[in-house]
This record gives C-alpha cells, sequence and structure tokens, in this order.
C-alpha cells in the first residue's frame, strides 16, 4: 500500500528532513510516526500525499509513484487519502456540514446523498447538533472531530494523520484513537505522525521512530 525506497528529501542544500528512508506499510496496517519535534514526521506525511516529491528516492502510494507522478495526476491520488491536518484547515465561514460535505462535492456526489453521508458520519462523531455551527462556535475537540470525519467521509483507503491530539485533554484524545481503530478496522490503512507518548501506549500498534530525518526503531508495538 505505502512504500518507501531509500527516501531523501531536502529543503535547502544544507538541510536534510529525510535521510534515506525505506519503509514498507502493507494494506490494512496502522502504523505510529514518532520522533523529536524535526525529526521528518510531518514531512514524510507530506510525501505521502503528494503535497512533496522526494529529492531522491522511490515513494509508491496506492501503486502510484509519486516521484514520477504528472501533478495534474495528484488530485487523484489524493481521492483516496484521508488527511487530517495538525491545524485542522477548516474553514472558517463554512458550517459544519459544509465542511465535511467539501470532500464528496469534490468527487462529484449527488446533493441528496451528500447530505445523508455527511449526516450519518457527524452522528457517528456525536456532532449532529453541530451540523449548522462554524468552525469558531467548537472547541478544539469539536473541531478535531470535523477535521476527522471531513478525512473519512469519503470511506479513503489510506488516512493521514499529523499529531491529531496535540492540544485534546485525554477523554477526546481516547475518543480520536478509537475513530482511528474504528477506520482500521473496516479496512483503512492509517499512518498517524504523534510526539503523544500516552497515545503511543494506548495505541497498541506498529510503531516507527524517527530521528534526524532517518529510521532509528521500528516495532510492532509500543510497550
Amino acid at each position: 500500500m505505502i512504500q518507501l525506497h531509500n527516501v531523501f528529501m531536502s529543503y535547502q542544500r544544507d538541510a536534510t528532513a529525510l535521510n534515506g528512508v525505506t519503509l514498507h506499510i502493507p494494506k490494512g496496517d496502522f502504523v505510529f510516526l514518532t520522533g523529536a519535534s524535526g525529526a521528518g514526521k510531518s514531512t514524510l506525511l507530506r510525501l505521502l500525499y503528494g503535497a512533496l516529491k522526494p529529492t531522491r528516492g522511490q515513494v509508491v502510494v496506492d501503486g502510484q509513484n509519486i516521484s514520477r507522478l504528472p501533478p495534474g495526476q495528484i488530485p487523484y491520488l489524493r481521492r483516496g487519502i484521508g488527511v487530517v491536518f495538525q491545524d485542522f484547515k477548516l474553514l472558517p465561514n463554512r458550517t459544519v456540514l459544509e465542511n465535511v460535505a467539501i470532500t464528496l462535492e469534490v468527487l462529484g456526489w449527488g446533493k441528496k446523498d451528500i447530505g445523508k453521508k455527511v449526516f450519518h458520519i457527524l452522528r457517528q462523531m456525536g456532532l449532529e447538533h453541530k451540523i449548522n455551527a462554524t468552525p469558531l462556535r467548537l472547541s478544539g475537540g469539536e473541531q478535531q472531530r470535523v477535521a476527522l470525519a471531513r478525512a473519512l467521509v469519503n470511506d479513503p483507503r489510506i488516512l493521514l494523520a499529523d499529531e491529531p491530539t496535540g492540544n485534546l485533554d485525554e477523554e477526546n484524545k481516547a475518543q480520536i484513537l478509537n475513530f482511528f481503530k474504528e477506520a482500521n478496522i473496516r479496512g483503512t490503512t492509517v499512518v498517524v505522525a504523534t510526539h503523544d507518548r500516552r497515545l503511543l501506549e494506548n495505541g497498541h500498534r506498529r510503531v516507527v521512530v524517527l530521528d534526524k530525518g532517518a529510521i532509528a526503531e521500528d516495532g510492532d508495538v509500543q510497550k
């Protein structure tokens, strides 16, 4: 599902964000990426959804070689990828319904089907009563759930999340982790970048540790 072969990524001549990363994530796997700030977690995720191309090496996602993919094909790749950004990236002047619906609108869904699907996932997230609220009227935990609903509403083959629990309390962290696990059970390949030790301990999933842009450890479960 996801393969990186000897991947290097440099933003500037003397600044290497990834340093010879080789990684295989099978279909249906659930992986945590962890490491100190600047270790390369966010850069690796950006490579996986085509926001960056590697300086050197091969990145293959869902059968597509990012390194060779023309810019015009990136949107098609992203149709099978849900992304939860660290800063949510919700549209401030749109309602919760509109923020989640935009994913399906891009895919060409009909208005009636969009309404049904969006309401269904918002109900799963416990947000059906917030459907007409704008993001600024929501708590941090509610905004995170809206961002997750937007990423999951089209049942993506891959879910990527960048520090999804950074500013959440323990209850909300547990809730978000459960949503990730449920998506994984349904068949979605999940990759979560986090430095949250508690999330790693409670996740009981494969953990890949990055250090200065290289893989320092790759284990099945964080103890």
